[in-house]
């Protein structure tokens, strides 16, 4: 039974024809206050994770529950149908549960809040922000265990709820939650910030349709999505083709010892319609790298990448959604069955936007993009001071951007454009540690015509004993390059305890117990080459090996012969291109590194030198209803 909204005037909103300029003018304004709504969470959360890196996502969305301006749209809807009580005025909703909300959060550790803004005692439209809380109790700090089997192991879990009711906190409600996360001054303060955030909205949209009356709001709302419909249908019919395109990549391992895990996707277009088809995607794991995968959540992802790719300045709304179609098949890994556990979520999410890369630039070479997005890797570190107090620390860290047929790829930076790195002086003020090396690494990049971004290496110095967690994935499979470009390099983590000993640690791995003086290095990926290396202008190489991102070896995966004053040998550049060229042979749209993910395991056996239970064992979970609820 869908949600009931209680109004004093049930007046219907009437649409009226709404002028350009006046459109343009109230797109801006809500634009603004998407961002003012930013301003204020930064300003008030406490929480690093919000207030440093910005991990979170706000919105504002029409009557009907689409997205007008903001990040993570097209969930209120599903809310409004789903939700068995009434919508009032001074109501704000919550909920960290996943499965409440088919994946519109896709772990628990992010906290979503609805707002519906109310104006002269009728709804006008709806404000909305998630953001991600360090801490929701559950087996190991950060609540992101690795070995987790159910989602009731990683935090407490909230189901749709009122938290505000009729304007008034539910006090004892929120008591209850955070009595069960070990950082409950953070999560509150966060709590606070974002219902600042959606108030913020709230006046903002008042005051636009104050302004302009609220038909004329309203109908402008209306304009927006449908300009946005109409550009992305003719990007659609430009840029999808009607033969079917199929493309597959991996979760390298679910940090258990089982791996990797196919993600496919056939992608094709129908009239109008472009659909997405994932089947072939293998069973959900065991562990806690499921990603439950909200439909209208994934149209998102294809819209704002097709957007960026092709054309962007189209302006991102929901309004487009009806043109997708997204078939997800039900107990796999981007579909799994409650209750599996979801916490690791990061490394398939960011697969999901390699496969995007890989779908879409078939039909169009020219504009196809490498790998790069890959992950979002997470590193936490936390115990007790000296002192007694404790301290909990969790990070985003970044990687190589896939190079683009328009550019190099970033150096070390976020899977997320929004994002921001922590400022060093920010972590060694408030926690334990040193920060020894903060760099990109050099040759981590895929050699192109247009290079990957180069990976990050971040070297943590540890001044209280404590413990850590490390969330990362490619390690196995390369971000591969394509049109001719090389893939870019893998991640690895190296401990270096303060006794001289070192350990190369799992990619995915939690309560690793380390003593004042030991050194981290946490190596991220490289982003994929794009474009033949060989085409690549030799005075940018020689730029890229002055500036430390290509070593003078590296330079030669190009062609490119350096000379000892940093000038390039012409003459043998070019003997040593025309050489590589004939030996070479013929360009490949793609190139992974490998040739099978079978011999990719095998090379990987014989190379690494983790001992167990870190050496993989490549075993698949047999996909069975006993297995799932073991």
């Amino acid at each position: 039974m869908p949600a009931k909204i209680v109004q004093r005037n049930n007046k219907p909103m009437k649409k009226v024809k709404v002028d350009s300029v006046t459109i343009d003018i109230i797109e801006s304004a809500l634009r603004s206050a998407r961002y003012e709504m930013d301003t204020v969470l930064f300003r008030t959360a406490m929480s690093p994770g919000i207030r440093e890196q910005h991990d979170e996502f706000p919105m504002i969305a029409n009557l009907e529950g689409k997205m007008v301006v903001g990040q993570f749209g097209s969930f209120i809807h599903g809310f409004m149908q789903g939700y068995d009580g009434t919508v009032e005025e001074g109501d704000i909703f919550f909920t960290s549960d996943p499965y409440s909300v088919n994946g519109a959060v896709s772990h628990a550790n992010d906290w979503l809040m609805l707002m519906p803004i109310y104006k002269d005692g009728r709804v006008i439209a709806w404000s909305a922000m998630f953001g991600h809380m360090t801490d929701i109790g559950g087996k190991v700090p950060g609540s992101l265990p690795t070995d987790a089997r159910q989602i009731y192991e990683e935090g407490i879990v909230v189901p749709l709820v009122k938290i505000f009711k009729g304007g008034e906190l539910q006090q004892d409600v929120l008591r209850i939650i955070l009595h069960n996360c070990r950082l409950p001054m953070w999560n509150l303060s966060d709590f606070n910030a974002i219902t600042a955030a959606l108030r913020t909205a709230n006046n903002r949209c008042i005051e636009i349709s104050t302004r302009f009356g609220d038909d004329v709001f309203y109908s402008a709302m209306d304009d927006m999505l449908e300009r946005n419909k109409r550009a992305m249908r003719e990007l659609i019919r430009r840029t999808v083709p009607e033969k079917k395109q199929y493309f597959e990549d991996y979760v390298c391992d679910d940090g258990m010892g089982m791996g990797p895990y196919k993600i496919a996707c056939t992608m094709w277009r129908e009239a109008d319609t472009c659909v997405f088809d994932f089947a072939g995607t293998d069973p959900q794991s065991v562990g806690s790298i499921n990603f439950l995968l909200n439909e209208e959540m994934f149209k998102m992802f294809a819209g704002v990448y097709m957007i960026m790719v092709f054309d962007p300045q189209i302006l991102f709304n929901d309004g487009f959604y009806e043109l997708m179609e997204v078939r997800i098949p039900s107990g796999t890994l981007l579909k799994p069955l409650k209750p599996a556990a979801l916490s690791c979520r990061t490394h398939a999410l960011g697969r999901i936007f390699d496969i995007l890369g890989g779908l879409l630039g078939q039909g169009n070479p020219a504009f196809m993009c490498a790998a790069g997005f890959s992950d979002s890797p997470h590193f936490m570190y936390s115990g007790y001071r000296a002192n007694g107090e404790w301290y909990q620390l969790y990070q985003i860290g970044f990687g190589g951007i896939p190079g683009k047929p328009f550019g190099d790829g970033p150096d070390g930076h976020s899977l997320w454009p929004s994002f921001t790195n922590v400022p060093n002086e920010f972590l060694e003020s408030y926690f334990p540690l040193r920060i020894e090396v903060y760099e990109t690494i050099a040759d981590s990049g895929g050699p192109g015509k247009n290079r990957g971004g180069n990976a990050l290496r971040i070297g943590y110095c540890f001044l209280e004993p404590g413990e850590i967690s490390i969330h990362d994935d490619r390690w196995l499979t390369y971000p591969w390059g394509v049109n001719g470009g090389l893939p870019g390099q893998r991640s690895q983590k190296l401990l270096k305890r303060a006794n001289g000993s070192e350990e190369l640690l799992p990619s995915k791995c939690d309560r690793v117990k380390v003593e004042v003086g030991d050194l981290l290095y946490f190596d991220t990926w490289g982003g994929g080459g794009c474009g033949d290396p060989l085409e690549r202008e030799s005075e940018k190489v020689a730029f890229d090996v002055e500036a430390g991102l290509v070593s003078v070896a590296g330079a030669q995966r190009y062609g490119v012969v350096i000379n000892a004053d940093g000038s390039v040998d012409e003459p043998a550049t070019r003997a040593l291109r025309a050489r590589m060229a004939k030996d070479r042979g013929a360009v490949e749209l793609f190139d992974r590194g490998f040739d099978t993910i079978d011999a990719l395991k095998a090379r990987c056996r014989a190379e690494t030198s983790l001992p167990p239970p870190a050496q993989p064992q490549f075993t698949k979970w047999a996909r069975s209803k006993a297995a799932r609820s073991a």
